[in-house]
């Protein structure tokens, strides 16, 4: 199965002018779609992720990090829980690993998720 491509959206306005964050999304994310096309954060620290869409019976989707590009795992809230969400809802991801994609999806055939991640500078 081939992993769903990502679009990016730099977002300027950072000090000098330069880059403050990036939107990067996963569309159409559904039961035969395994994994997310896999994002190297060389940006910042300070990331959340959005999921958005139709979760259907059982739909679920996880985050997962990596920082060698090939072997990933779920990552966490701030509270140290799995990110693996069964509903729209946004998150704060507490690691700050070099690689990040959506994956798991789970669900009925009716399952259809988008995936947002807001990747940001911290500001000085």
């Amino acid at each position: 199965m081939a992993d769903i491509e990502l679009s990016e959206l730099p977002i300027g306005n950072g000090e000098g002018g330069g880059l403050a964050a990036v939107l990067v999304t996963w569309e159409g994310l559904s039961t035969t779609d395994i994994d997310g096309e896999a994002w190297k954060n060389n940006v910042a620290a300070d990331v959340s992720v959005q999921v958005v869409g139709t979760f259907s019976t059982g739909g679920k989707v996880s985050l997962l990090g990596s920082n060698d590009g090939a072997n990933f795992a779920v990552l966490n809230d701030p509270q140290g829980n799995p990110i693996v969400l069964t509903e729209a809802k946004i998150e704060v991801i507490l690691e700050a690993p070099l690689y990040l994609k959506p994956g798991s999806v789970a669900g009925d055939g009716s399952t259809d998720l988008d995936v947002i991640l807001l990747a940001r500078r911290t500001i000085k």
